[in-house]
């Protein structure tokens, strides 16, 4: 009988009021797919405009950052496409190994032999021919295991016990990437995805509310402390604060980096001085094809060419958007929400640094800056969001024969 009456409401589904009968079909989001392209190639623009001539320097190569660039992307672009015929359901039986992985990458890179120190830190790992970032694992494992969990504890999120275990989830995630690879952007943006999406998923926000509160006076606590009383300290964090506050005073060591892309884009002025014309890229603003790219775009582009990159990630953020308000169940709605939060996170962190709004963080700008490890991740989560657009269901009217 059940069965029949499945069959019969089938059979009527597929008519509707006015003789017209609804085809379901499949959604592809390739508004996305077109906004990652142009994001990546207008990167690689960029890239090699700010990067040639410390490339020259560096390598004898003027396309050296450039080329290693170029070929991680086409190959990350292609991986995404991939990857977004698979079924994003299949990450169910991968949350945990991904997660513990993760955190086993960020213990050995403390170690001597898979270790990698650069630019004063040790932050990468190398095993083989392969070195990546461990920490950027981390960011995709939350947002696998946060959403993976939050589907199945179900009303349980609303007791301490389910909030505790979902914070703590994130907590450790954001703590091994400060403890083991020393990398305070990547764990505050752990953090942050963390509290995104469950402040997303929990029913009662007037917690949320003040912890946001409690955390902001925290931190202007914190500045005016360290501001107040720790003005001699070494500790390289604390004289980013100190910089930060008074950047005149540590104008040659610890702000010329952020007062050099300050200048960067004061002499860009609206309209800026031309593509490959910026002078701050020869040598002024250090590793200007990483962190600090914005300020060599405004520079040549002018205030209209750095709003045009912020158009393009908020499209970007609004396509994602878009999956996340019509995915077919809840853990892919999830899944979306995280990655949301993850991208516009480094865009707002990258941008304020940029503009002197935020300490020097060190946290690069999405699909654009220099850096192999975050284009290839970037993509797999694109790669995630194409995956459940995919399974989108639309209904389209077409008339009866």
């Amino acid at each position: 009988m059940d069965k029949m009456k499945q069959k019969t409401q089938s059979v009527a589904g597929l008519f509707s009021v006015g003789g017209y009968k609804e085809k379901k079909y499949e959604y592809y989001d390739y508004s996305l797919i077109a906004v990652i392209i142009l994001l990546t190639c207008f990167g690689l623009v960029m890239l090699y405009s700010t990067s040639a001539y410390i490339s020259e320097v560096q390598f004898s190569d003027d396309m050296a950052y450039f080329k290693k660039q170029a070929v991680v992307s086409a190959v990350c672009i292609v991986a995404a496409v991939i990857i977004s015929f698979f079924d994003y359901h299949l990450l169910i039986f991968v949350q945990f190994p991904l997660y513990f992985i993760s955190l086993a990458s960020m213990v050995l890179v403390r170690t001597k032999v898979f270790g990698v120190e650069s630019h004063g830190a040790r932050r990468w790992l190398k095993l083989g021919p392969i070195q990546f970032q461990p920490a950027e694992i981390a960011k995709i494992a939350v947002i696998i295991c946060l959403s993976c969990l939050i589907v199945q504890i179900g009303k349980k999120i609303s007791t301490k016990r389910g909030l505790v275990l979902l914070m703590g989830l994130g907590m450790v995630q954001g703590g091994s990437a400060l403890i083991f690879t020393d990398n305070l952007s990547t764990a505050l943006i752990i953090c942050g995805i963390t509290f995104g999406m469950v402040f997303i998923a929990h029913p009662d926000y007037k917690w949320f509310v003040i912890t946001v509160v409690v955390l902001v006076v925290l931190a202007v606590l914190i500045v005016w402390f360290v501001n107040t009383y720790m003005q001699d300290s070494t500790d390289f964090r604390i004289k980013r604060i100190l910089a930060w506050t008074n950047p005149e005073k540590y104008s040659t060591d610890e702000s010329y980096q952020t007062l050099q892309a300050l200048y960067a884009l004061g002499s860009g002025g609206m309209f800026g001085r031309g593509l490959g014309n910026s002078i701050q890229k020869h040598g002024s603003v250090p590793e200007a094809q990483n962190d600090f790219i914005f300020s060599i775009i405004c520079e040549e582009l002018g205030v209209v060419g750095g709003i045009v990159v912020l158009l393009l990630f908020t499209y970007l953020l609004y396509r994602l958007f878009f999956i996340a308000r019509n995915a077919p169940d809840l853990f892919g709605s999830l899944l979306l929400c995280g990655i949301f939060i993850h991208i516009s996170l480094q865009v707002i962190l990258n941008v304020a640094v940029v503009l002197a709004l935020l300490p020097n963080t060190g946290v690069t700008l999405p699909f654009i800056s220099y850096g192999g490890t975050s284009i290839m991740f970037l993509m797999g989560e694109m790669g995630i969001a194409l995956s459940v657009a995919r399974r989108i269901k639309l209904k389209e009217p077409r008339a009866l024969l």
